[in-house]
């Protein structure tokens, strides 16, 4: 097994003073402790200080839950079936991260902020892989990959973030949303 480098070292203790003190309470030197390092080298790898501390640990988490889901539903073979495990996988990971559910109770104003920062990120690299499975569909005619990446991407990311009226624990409901919201008028589903 690899060792860790100072700067994920650092990272990993910027995720656990936050559990421990929350996301304003830590400080730089709880985090220089927690990862047995001096301040020096905290401040040499985050110049930025605090801020860029917290959010390069959000944007690292962020990715790190997005390639949880890729990795979930990658032996999946069509592009509905990935969508459908990969929103109820997301609706149990998102609950069950208690840190997660804490900020968002505790210090949604706080924390808020930091997600949407990672955002176009997430956004990017999510289309370039959607358009990469819709390639791989029988997609109705006239359909523009990039524009279907886009939109199934908005979705994706809107759903996880608030599912409105739809359960993302009921297989048979992610299963209707996803062929009447995300994929209507862009594959052509077989019934």
């Amino acid at each position: 097994m690899e060792a860790l480098t100072v700067r994920d070292r650092l990272l990993d203790a910027t995720v656990a003073c936050v559990d421990q003190f929350g996301l304003q309470r830590f400080s730089m030197e709880d985090v220089a402790a927690t990862a047995g390092v001096g301040r020096a080298a905290l401040y040499r790898h985050f110049p930025g200080g605090r801020d860029q501390l917290i959010s390069e640990a959000v944007t690292r988490e962020v990715g790190g839950f997005w390639r949880h889901l890729a990795d979930h539903v990658r032996h999946l073979p069509g592009l509905e079936d990935r969508l459908v495990a990969g929103l109820i996988e997301a609706r149990l990971t998102i609950d069950a991260n208690e840190l997660l559910q804490r900020l968002l109770t505790s210090e949604p104003n706080d924390l808020l902020p930091r997600l949407v920062e990672s955002n176009s990120l997430v956004h990017e690299v999510m289309s370039r892989y959607l358009r990469d499975l819709l390639d791989r569909e029988d997609l109705r005619q006239d359909v523009d990959v990039g524009q279907a990446a886009e939109h199934v991407t908005r979705m994706i990311v809107s759903h996880v973030t608030n599912a409105g009226h739809w359960s993302l624990s009921d297989e048979v409901q992610v299963r209707r949303l996803v062929r009447t919201q995300f994929l209507a008028g862009i594959v052509r589903i077989q019934v």
